[in-house]
């Protein structure tokens, strides 16, 4: 079988399923195979095409939700220890999962640990996964690109106007009660500090959940249940190379990006509102902000984008992988993942700025 033929194709097994070579028809179960045995496979299948004698099975976990263990139980199983034999399916693959597992999934499968456990386990070491590709430079720059685009500029009409218009609101809050104090002059401070430290961030990130991170749970779910991750081994290909690596880096670069244009947008807003209904000039306002905004409550600013896209991206994708159940399956993983990105993100902005902003500041001093 050409195999080359069929590379870039959505779904290698439609393609394949039925296909005949030496008047045998290629079993599903060799294009599951996930180790390097496959590609010998196809290209001579002469040597494992008799009859239903299938010498490559694909282990399984005891749960659905557990295959994103898949490849590495297979990696682990491709080394010297020889294939199983067909003969006996199920306990073969019980071996195989049981002595080539990891402790820790051992661990959780003999507990019956519930599914979010799982999860959570397979998420941080997908992270880890994606940290290590990164630094060993094994991006896939074209994939890369076409993901900053749906992170960066499709994400950037909804997020400049979700800024401005919480901008807005806290102009008309911070406006009306310093007037009554007679600290005018120093709303735009407030304003600054408020918008770079704590507004911007956290908005850009619930922007980057609710309309990146959905999609990149429901498609690579969608994926994992249509077997296309299984397609994509066959040809050789890492899924975490090729489908998770670019996500996460991508909202590694445009989370910051995002962040910058939405806490100019929160500015610009604010300043035009106060000018047009509150008869506070737009030099008062910038100026103001001007003497409160320091380097380092930008630089904290940017860091927080950047860690909450970085969040979302792997929680979206390690969410996406596991998912099992097809199409009901599809849209629980989705929702799970945006639910638990919205809350991971307000947990570790409270672990941020506590780390951040710890004591007594002095930056509305400058105001006076």
């Amino acid at each position: 079988i050409d195999v080359d033929k069929f590379r870039g194709t959505d779904n290698v097994f439609s393609r394949l399923r039925n296909r005949q070579s030496h008047g045998h028809t290629v079993q599903l179960r060799i294009m599951r195979c996930l180790n390097s045995r496959t590609m010998n496979t196809l290209k001579a299948p002469s040597r494992y095409l008799a009859g239903s004698a299938v010498s490559c099975p694909r282990p399984r976990l005891k749960k659905p939700c557990h295959r994103l263990l898949e490849p590495i139980v297979c990696q682990a199983s491709s080394g010297s220890t020889p294939l199983a034999s067909s003969d006996d399916p199920q306990s073969s693959q019980s071996n195989i999962i049981t002595s080539q597992a990891p402790a820790i999934f051992q661990a959780l499968d003999r507990l019956k640990a519930p599914k979010w456990l799982f999860r959570t386990v397979a998420c941080i070491i997908l992270g880890g996964q994606v940290v290590t590709r990164i630094f060993k430079g094994k991006v896939h720059w074209k994939n890369t690109a076409d993901q900053l685009k749906l992170v960066g500029p499709n994400s950037l009409g909804v997020s400049l106007l979700t800024s401005g218009f919480v901008g807005m609101v806290f102009t008309i809050q911070f406006v009306r009660e310093f007037t009554k104090l007679g600290l005018t002059r120093s709303v735009g401070g407030v304003l600054a500090l408020a918008l770079s430290r704590e507004l911007t961030p956290v908005v850009t990130a619930i922007i980057i959940a609710g309309r990146v991170g959905s999609a990149f749970a429901a498609e690579l779910g969608t994926m994992q249940v249509s077997e296309q991750m299984d397609s994509l081994r066959v040809l050789n290909t890492d899924p975490v190379d090729y489908l998770v690596t670019p996500r996460v880096l991508a909202s590694m670069i445009a989370g910051p990006i995002l962040n910058v244009l939405c806490f100019a947008m929160g500015i610009g807003a604010s300043v035009l509102l106060a000018d047009l209904v509150y008869n506070v000039p737009a030099n008062v306002i910038l100026d103001s902000a001007r003497r409160a905004l320091t380097a380092y409550d930008v630089g904290t600013s940017m860091v927080k984008s950047w860690v909450f896209g970085t969040i979302v991206s792997t929680i979206s994708c390690a969410w996406g992988f596991t998912t099992s159940g097809g199409a009901k399956g599809v849209g629980e993983s989705t929702t799970s993942a945006v639910v638990i990105s919205l809350v991971s993100i307000f947990i570790v902005d409270f672990a941020l700025s506590y780390l951040f902003f710890q004591g007594q500041g002095d930056a509305l001093k400058q105001l006076k």
